[in-house]
């Protein structure tokens, strides 16, 4: 489990993917400031630019300003489907999307009026989820993941049943995002759903446990307002997506850490 440093002390941008977590979970001082890109850098994922959609509400629209790395920012590699990666630029990968589903938190609309210990309890209990939005939003290229295993197995030797178990792990991780990747969601549903995600009132200890569920609602209304209007004619769009968030809660957020992190 990740210590709330990790969630209030990132890097610089330039150190941020650099300033992962170890394995106890600590990174290095430090605070990568929000940047505020115009609608212009984003662009949706199945290639449409932001821009061109007639319809984006306030709430949306803050959600997408949010992105301290938008999609086309993450590494053009990241895009490239038939690109092998290396162990060390996927990490690198891997950290930028961690930190980017952190400082995107910080900076959205409500959030950061949250008392720190809620603040901390909902990220403590998300970070997987908004890891593996991220993964497939931006593309990240699977084909990677035994090679990383193997990393994380050979730096941390494991039994042949663990081994095994752990490999299904990675299975179920793939399964997620190729899930998502095969609904095309585009980046102002993922902001969406990544707010839906954060505001959950399963989180231990929230001081205002109504308040975090009316900040869920308010996500999950402004998603459906959002697909009935961009999408009129897939009227099951926005069950879709909703059915897909328990399911990410199958992603075990230790498989992650070791999957990506253990050898930083």
């Amino acid at each position: 489990m990740f210590n709330s440093r990790i969630f209030f002390n990132s890097g610089s941008k330039a150190a941020a993917a650099r300033n992962v977590p170890a394995r106890g979970g600590a990174v290095q001082r430090g605070r990568m400031p929000p940047t505020q890109p115009t609608h212009g850098q984003f662009a949706l994922t199945n290639g449409d630019p932001l821009n061109c959609h007639s319809y984006l509400s306030g709430y949306i629209s803050l959600l997408l300003r949010a992105e301290p790395y938008p999609t086309s920012r993450f590494g053009s590699q990241c895009m490239q489907p038939n690109n092998i990666m290396g162990i060390e630029n996927i990490c690198e990968l891997a950290a930028r999307m961690l930190f980017s589903a952190v400082e995107w938190a910080r900076n959205i609309p409500f959030f950061p009026d949250l008392q720190i210990t809620d603040q901390v309890a909902l990220l403590r209990l998300t970070w997987s989820e908004l890891f593996v939005l991220n993964a497939a939003q931006c593309s990240m290229p699977l084909h990677v993941a035994p090679l990383l295993a193997a990393a994380g197995l050979h730096a941390s030797p494991m039994s042949a049943d663990r081994v095994v178990a752990f490999m299904d792990h990675i299975r179920i991780f793939q399964e997620q995002v190729e899930k998502l990747k095969a609904l095309h969601v585009d980046s102002a549903e993922y902001s969406c759903l990544k707010a839906i995600v954060l505001f959950t009132s399963d989180a231990c200890g929230l001081s205002d446990v109504a308040h975090v569920e009316s900040l869920q609602e308010k996500s999950q209304c402004a998603l459906e307002e959002y697909v009935r209007s961009q999408y009129p004619n897939q009227p099951t769009r926005f069950g879709k997506l909703l059915l897909r968030l328990p399911s990410l809660r199958t992603v075990s957020s230790s498989v992650i850490e070791q999957l990506f992190f253990v050898r930083l």
